[in-house]
């Protein structure tokens, strides 16, 4: 075998920050958005509930 093989396998190495910032980039972005939505489902549960006489249990 030759050391011709060696550099072609140095080039998808090259090639790999450039998306994985793109991809970064987007994990960051749906983390943030997650999180804020898991923030206010947990302000909402948080939050008086109201109270029903229409339910079940009202007698």
């Amino acid at each position: 075998m030759s050391q011709e093989a060696v550099p072609d396998q140095a080039v998808p190495d090259q090639a790999v920050p450039a998306q994985s910032k793109g991809l970064l980039q987007q994990m960051e972005e749906l983390m943030a958005a997650l999180n804020a939505d898991l923030s206010q489902l947990d302000a909402d549960l948080s939050g008086p509930r109201p109270t029903s006489t229409d339910g079940p249990d009202a007698a």
